[in-house]
């Protein structure tokens, strides 16, 4: 009888472990936009799901996924730790629908970190401008900012927990820059800085919502900020990644360490050392993709529905 009740004890005594552990998990929530774009362009969708694989492997942490812009129970965004928007952007941004703003502000004063990736940086000045400001130190701001596609050589990467295991690179994308940052980039870590070529700062005298305008061509030939971290002075955390454009970038090392590193960060779990590692392959670059004229992507379950896609933590790699 002593053996089954201490069987039944010891039993009880790991699960109640388990459980804490799981509620003590980091959770980080990743917002999809809806399909947009050409195939392999914009996968906003296929992204989020690789990040979530490639952090399944990360202790501690519980990420889940939320397709086509916004949950439909905005419950599930509830205790998050950190959410990212890889989405469109301008004014159908998913953040300033609704009662958005509002419901992320309330998560962002409980300490919440706040990321957007590629078109997702991108909001009306006067329509969440303000709030990207206080929430990530930074947006794309329209006659202001730009969004030329350019190969970008990234040789002076900061000591930073982002830019761990990260080696000098340079890649091609649609690097947004000359961003609207809080005043005196106070709090602002840039994190992938390079000088862009003269002429992806739009024709002389050009003035174009995205294409260049008076105030960056006055800067000509300087360095620009593509990837920044915020340190925010309630003590919460933000970054803007503006790259990504082509989902195939994600199957470069140095590109992939310095989004998924981002994303710990974001969230207050520390980098590993050599940051993020995880295995990519061309087979897994084919997955989740969003059904667009001229691509087969695999069959999905409800490829319309919003639905969250949890993943379990598992032990690190």
């Amino acid at each position: 009888m002593r053996s089954k009740v201490g069987s039944v004890f010891f039993a009880y005594a790991a699960f109640a472990l388990t459980f804490a552990s799981n509620a003590a998990d980091k959770k980080i929530v990743l917002l999809a936009g809806s399909p947009s774009h050409g195939p392999g362009d914009h996968e906003y969708r296929a992204g989020s799901l690789l990040f979530q694989k490639c952090l399944a492997g990360v202790p501690g942490v519980n990420v889940i996924v939320v397709s086509n812009d916004w949950p439909k129970d905005e419950a599930i965004l509830e205790g998050a730790d950190a959410i990212v928007m890889f989405c469109t952007g301008g004014g159908g941004h998913p953040a300033v629908g609704g009662n958005h703003l509002q419901t992320l502000d309330a998560l962002m004063q409980k300490g919440c970190g706040f990321g957007t990736m590629h078109y997702g940086v991108e909001v009306e000045k006067d329509k969440g401008g303000a709030e990207f400001l206080r929430w990530q130190g930074g947006y794309f701001e329209t006659f202001y900012s730009v969004n030329p596609t350019w190969e970008a050589n990234f040789t002076n990467l900061p000591n930073h927990e982002i830019t761990r295991g990260v080696k000098p690179f340079k890649i091609r994308d649609e690097w947004y820059y000359h961003m609207r940052f809080v005043d005196g980039m106070k709090g602002v870590t840039p994190i992938l800085a390079a000088i862009p070529p003269d002429n992806t700062r739009g024709r002389p005298g050009m003035n174009d919502a995205h294409g260049g305008n008076p105030e960056v061509q006055k800067h000509n030939g300087e360095v620009e900020t593509m990837v920044w971290a915020y340190e925010r002075p309630d003590g919460g955390r933000g970054f803007g990644f503006t790259g990504a454009h082509f989902h195939k970038n994600w199957g470069d090392e140095n590109f992939r360490k310095i989004g998924l590193n981002a994303i710990l960060w974001l969230a207050k779990v520390e980098v590993p050392m050599n940051g993020v590692e995880c295995m990519v392959t061309p087979g897994d670059l084919q997955q989740n993709l969003d059904p667009k004229g001229g691509t087969k992507p695999k069959p999905q379950a409800n490829p319309a529905k919003i639905e969250p896609f949890v993943s379990p933590t598992l032990p690190a790699k």
